[in-house]
């Protein structure tokens, strides 16, 4: 699956921007979505993502709250709504895809929050809070 990442931009402290994440392929609902972020000199963390069923997501603590993840099949894409932003979510955010359906549960909780599990990258979108 190819992905393609928008709505990056500029935004004040405790603003909102919603991310979106375009899938290529007719098998985008057979896998779950993830957003990951990289700030300058820091690791690719993750964020948030969601399960193909779409009826479980996980989140990173410092976005519980602030962050929701969804996903519409019918338009092959991944949403990040992202309110009350901090200048500490400054980062270039990047969506990821990897083949979800058949992953038993015990095994999702860990595998949708690691990103070497993740096998398709989207290009990135900067997201810039300023204070």
């Amino acid at each position: 699956v190819q992905l393609q990442a928008s709505g990056g931009g500029l935004v004040q402290a405790g603003g909102s921007l919603r991310l979106s994440c375009a899938a290529s392929g007719r098998t985008f609902r057979d896998y779950g979505m993830g957003w990951f972020r990289q700030a300058p000199g820091k690791e690719r963390d993750f964020v948030a993502s969601i399960r193909w069923t779409g009826g479980v997501t996980y989140y990173e603590d410092s976005v519980k709250g602030r962050f929701t993840i969804s996903r519409d099949n019918a338009k092959n894409t991944v949403y990040l709504q992202m309110n009350s932003l901090k200048p500490e979510d400054t980062a270039v955010y990047y969506c990821a895809a990897r083949r979800d359906r058949g992953t038993i549960t015990s095994e999702a909780a860990w595998k949708m929050r690691d990103r070497n599990e993740f096998d398709s990258w989207g290009q990135g979108t900067q997201v810039t809070v300023s204070s």
